[in-house]
């Protein structure tokens, strides 16, 4: 069956978007808003060996799991990246991410730079990682008092931990800066929009240039 250019939309291949920053940065905020407003887009399910908390739900918040079936997972090659967080373990099960990829659908990670080199190393192309940066770390630490999360220890702990998050930044293929929430969802979406049309990703387009170029 021959393409018609003129009314036939390539498909393609989803992407995985990474978003990483310090702790007060803005990165729920923007996950949220690209949720919203990204209909091809939703969120990594990760597994965890923690019991759920009350109102988290089985397949929504977290695959829970026994440490067991866990480590079944990672001597498999069935998790794209795992941690250790304060003695229960946390990854991304790769299959359902590998569905989403193949039937079009994009999938967004929250996770920090170790979690993102462990997907590199796995997934190659289909990553995007973007890392939010805080206009300064003044207005870092107000924003981590201003939403009242924490305790001044606590707070200190995450500034602490910041400069070591930041010092990756080079690690990703974008940097934005969040001093205007509108403005920074603006460029983390532009670059969605450009990632999503690369050739690597339109599946079918050599067909499709080979009949645009004998004609149809």
């Amino acid at each position: 069956m021959q393409l018609d250019p003129s009314t036939q939309a390539l498909t393609r291949r989803g992407l995985m978007l990474v978003l990483s920053s310090p702790s007060g940065a803005g990165k729920t905020t923007l996950s949220r808003a690209l949720l919203k407003n990204n209909e091809d887009l939703a969120m990594s399910v990760s597994a965890t060996t923690r019991p759920p908390r009350p109102g988290e739900e089985d397949g929504k918040d977290y695959f829970f799991m026994e440490p067991v079936d866990f480590n079944l997972m990672i001597n498999r090659d069935e998790l794209l990246e795992y941690a250790k967080v304060f003695g229960n373990y946390y990854g991304t099960p790769r299959a359902p991410v590998e569905a989403a990829l193949e039937a079009g659908k994009d999938v967004l990670f929250d996770i920090d730079w170790q979690g993102t080199q462990q997907l590199a190393q796995k997934m190659g192309e289909d990553l995007v990682s973007i890392f939010i940066l805080p206009p300064s770390t003044a207005v870092l630490e107000k924003r981590l008092k201003t939403r009242a999360q924490d305790s001044d220890e606590v707070v200190a702990q995450r500034m602490s931990k910041a400069a070591e998050e930041i010092s990756h930044w080079r690690e990703y293929d974008y940097v934005v800066i969040n001093d205007d929430v509108d403005r920074c969802l603006n460029e983390v979406q532009a670059i969605m929009t450009a990632e999503r049309v690369r050739c690597i990703r339109r599946t079918g387009l050599i067909d499709f240039v080979s009949q645009l170029r004998e004609g149809y």
